[in-house]
């Protein structure tokens, strides 16, 4: 088998005959196939095949009402106490600090299950009792900012949607609860499916792959297709190759670095790296709610090969991010 990466630009030069990645503000003309026990190999695009390039050209059906060709935020709102990053911050706050993000965001994403390293599961009950007022509430009040729903479970996510939400994003891409599919396809609703290795109570004490690229678009694959077969069409999928869940810094480091080979899978791309450990190691910053400079610039890197939904705490600082780099790109 053999795996296709756009090399992706945003160069105003651009050649005659490029093509425009996945109907958005990037382009390629070249790209790098990639097997397993066989050296990386750079080849025109015009050397693709039409299943290939189809793939990677294809336009992207919007995501909860949003259109795929910017790049979009994806707000963080954990309604949680012990978030790495933000948890319990919100307590008694949850509606005012939504509505604050909804202001700037495109999306919230709303989570009431800490899935960070060492977290332990949440109840139905509790986690239901976090996320659903939340979400009943921002409609009651008006909002119109798109939902997602960060969890793994089948019954958070159908009371979710039934209260006003617009997606379910699941850390576990529908492997913790298989539920979540038929919850998922019963309410029309788009899904982005995340890869990790293993649950996060265990999740990074010694992740080990074959070949953490390929491995991961592998399972991503795996998973886009069981989700075709709950009923969830490919143009409601969303992927995520999950950095810092069961990976270690040099993991992670290979995949932002070839990110772009995502796009193959022909789903729309979500990254979350925000203040995530790895920044804080590689910035020298142990303090997590410190770490946006580093998440902000990943956040724009990622915008700058073609990922469509950046998942960030800090959606005022990335949208003024992102506006500079978007008026470089001629956006």
């Amino acid at each position: 088998m053999r795996y296709i990466r756009p090399l992706v630009q945003t160069d105003p030069a651009r050649p005659e005959g490029a093509l425009t990645l996945a109907g958005g503000w990037c382009w390629f003309d070249r790209v790098e196939v990639l097997r397993r026990e066989a050296a990386p190999e750079l080849l025109p695009a015009s050397a693709l095949q039409e299943d290939e390039l189809a793939r990677l050209t294809a336009p992207r059906f919007p995501v909860a009402g949003l259109t795929m060709d910017v790049p979009r935020i994806m707000a963080i709102l954990n309604v949680t106490p012990d978030s790495f990053s933000d948890g319990g911050q919100h307590e008694g706050r949850e509606l005012a600090n939504a509505l604050a993000l909804a202001e700037v965001a495109d999306i919230l994403d709303i989570g009431g299950e800490s899935t960070r390293p060492g977290a332990v599961e949440v109840s139905v009950i509790e986690e239901l009792s976090r996320v659903v007022p939340v979400v009943e509430a921002l409609r009651a009040k008006g909002c119109a900012t798109p939902i997602s729903l960060d969890t793994r479970k089948a019954e958070v996510a159908r009371a979710g949607l039934a209260a006003g939400a617009d997606m379910v994003n699941d850390v576990s891409a529908m492997l913790f609860d298989p539920a979540i599919a038929g919850a998922t396809a019963d309410a029309g609703a788009p899904i982005c499916l995340m890869h990790a290795q293993g649950s996060p109570e265990t999740m990074q004490d010694d992740p080990r792959y074959t070949d953490v690229l390929l491995d991961v678009y592998d399972h991503l694959a795996e998973r886009v297709a069981a989700a075709e077969a709950a009923g969830i069409a490919r143009e409601r999928v969303v992927v995520d190759p999950g950095i810092g869940f069961g990976k270690t810094m040099t993991h992670n480091l290979a995949l932002l670095s070839r990110l772009s080979l995502f796009h193959a899978l022909g789903c729309p791309v979500l990254l979350g790296v925000s203040r995530k450990g790895f920044i804080g190691k590689l910035a020298g910053e142990e303090v997590a709610a410190e770490r946006m400079p580093g998440s902000l610039a990943l956040a724009v890197l990622a915008a700058g090969q073609g990922v469509q939904l950046l998942r960030v705490h800090d959606a005022r600082e990335t949208r003024q991010g992102l506006r500079l780099a978007a008026a470089q790109w001629g956006m």
